[in-house]
């Protein structure tokens, strides 16, 4: 760790501005804070969060669509914990279960489908958010519908893509980075090539990073060592969890049932492609096409909340 935090002070003083970079990841954020970094690294270093969240960055609209649905009688609406107190333009999932409507914590959606095997006379609809790391589990747990016949469970699905939303925050001028430290576990799942365009049109370099102190501290390295040598690519520090090919199985599961749709994001706006929407030959587990939910507008907030 010492070696590698010498050579950054010593890259830095040769580099003579101050340099800002973007860990993407949620995750990164919270272990940057644990472990101290900004504390050893160099002042002129400069590191922004940015949209790694997908609880943080769904909409208003796909929470207030999520509790529309629960308010169906007779409807189970399943998510993960972390959506219940999101806020939307009506209250969240937890004010909807208050007020009786039938909304359940699980951990998986497997448990979802298994629900509704288990009870095929009700509808369960499960709420999806994610980001890539997420999405191939719920297209398998569609898959798998689909071979047990089940007709009573369907998806509302709220997942996010991440390198469409770096190619909104590097078209947009209010924001200015030097270079991207890339996730982890979504790498792990696409691995490098979705995020050649950042280097090669932009000129950002770029390196997937673990989380460890370590980790951290050597991929914030790899990114200024290629800032001074002003050559810019993808680099993967996360070699011993990401290939780089990604998982192709996962990837390929994940298409086989979804395909690429335009998403607002909280905070952010509306981002093209970087949602994903069920193809035509799964519309049958689309649960916002069965039910048609009433929507009201609500304005969508201009920073995240």
């Amino acid at each position: 760790m010492k070696q590698m935090l010498d050579e950054l002070h010593k890259l830095t003083e040769r580099i003579e501005r101050p340099l800002k970079l973007m860990e993407v990841c949620g995750t990164h954020t919270v272990e940057i804070f644990r472990h101290g970094v900004r504390d050893v690294i160099p002042k002129t270093i400069s590191l922004l969060s940015g949209p790694g969240c997908p609880v943080c960055v769904t909409s208003v609209r796909d929470v207030d669509t999520a509790i529309a649905i629960a308010k169906i009688p007779g409807l189970v609406l399943a998510t993960f914990g972390d959506m219940m107190r999101v806020p939307g333009g009506q209250g969240s999932l937890i004010d909807a279960r208050s007020l009786g409507a039938d909304v359940r914590v699980l951990y998986s959606p497997m448990d979802a489908l298994n629900l509704a095997t288990e009870d095929p006379g009700r509808e369960v609809v499960f709420f999806a958010t994610g980001f890539e790391t997420t999405s191939p589990l719920i297209a398998a747990t569609i898959i798998e519908a689909e071979k047990r016949c089940l007709r009573n469970f369907t998806v509302f699905s709220a997942h996010k893509l991440v390198p469409p939303a770096l190619t909104a925050l590097l078209e947009s001028p209010d924001v200015q980075v030097d270079g991207f430290i890339l996730p982890g576990h979504v790498s792990a799942i696409i691995g490098k090539r979705p995020y050649e365009h950042v280097p090669q049109r932009y000129g950002k370099p770029s390196v997937i990073t673990g989380f460890e102190a370590q980790d951290i501290v050597q991929g914030i390295l790899m990114i200024v060592r290629q800032i001074a040598s002003g050559k810019h690519s993808v680099e993967n520090q996360y070699g011993r969890v990401v290939r780089d090919e990604g998982n192709p199985k996962a990837v390929k599961i994940l298409n086989r049932v979804f395909e690429p749709a335009d998403a607002q994001w909280r905070g952010i706006g509306m981002i093209p492609d970087s949602g994903l929407k069920l193809r035509k030959e799964y519309a049958i587990c689309d649960a916002v096409s069965r039910f048609n939910p009433a929507v009201i507008d609500a304005p969508e907030p201009e920073l995240c909340a």
